[in-house]
């Protein structure tokens, strides 16, 4: 039997939650609370194996619940059911640590089986949530990878001057192997020196040897 928490601070939503909920013959509602406060107080008195929770409620938020809750039991699954559908509330409740979080327009079957999933130890978002997971998630990385890039990165044709500079070669055979000129290629060593903090060639060959960029036996 799967023990069941409500935490929601509308009556209404908590009541009709309950009535869906004990028609289930796997699933029994040990209680049913208006705030926060009340869950937490609920969850040391009489541990339920899942909680259906709301985000924004009259004092302690949903988010914030789920943090003392999962101090207190960190095996409860939190399974959030609310209104506030949003890339900034969905990424805060799963770094909360919650299992699961659906829109309350759910289908009955939907939360039924999103209660089965989390408790069986899965994870549960809907095909909306997801996409804001994604979106997130995303998003981070392609800021992590514009992080990487700046300020260091070499464009194609530095990578090119690098490695034949590296290698011995000086700024006019350079210029000859690369189809550019002279000056280019100076403009281009001034370029490389500033983007990878290096003072002179010497400082040059040691980072392209150390980066493979080229190797030993070609200088």
């Amino acid at each position: 039997m799967i023990k069941v928490l409500i935490t929601d601070d509308h009556k209404l939503i908590r009541d009709g939650i309950q009535a869906m909920l004990e028609t289930i013959e796997d699933i029994e509602v040990i209680g049913s609370v208006h705030s926060g406060e009340f869950a937490v107080n609920a969850v040391r008195n009489n541990r339920p194996d899942v909680i259906l929770m709301d985000i924004l409620m009259s004092g302690m938020t949903g988010i914030e619940t789920t943090r003392w809750i999962k101090d207190i039991d960190s095996t409860i699954k939190v399974l959030i059911v609310t209104m506030e559908i949003s890339k900034d509330y969905v990424s805060a409740a799963i770094k909360a640590g919650v299992e699961g979080y659906l829109p309350k327009d759910v289908d009955k079957e939907v939360l039924i089986e999103s209660i089965r999933a989390v408790y069986n130890g899965e994870r549960y978002f809907n095909e909306a949530i997801m996409k804001l997971v994604f979106e997130e998630f995303y998003a981070s990385e392609k800021l992590k990878s514009t992080d990487r890039r700046l300020p260091n990165e070499l464009t194609a044709r530095e990578y090119e001057v690098l490695g034949h500079v590296a290698s011995g070669k000086t700024n006019r055979e350079v210029a000859e192997a690369l189809f550019i000129s002279v000056k280019t290629v100076e403009t281009h060593k001034t370029h490389i020196l500033e983007k990878l903090g290096l003072r002179n060639t010497a400082e040059l060959i040691k980072y392209a040897i150390k980066n493979h960029i080229i190797s030993v036996d070609k200088l």
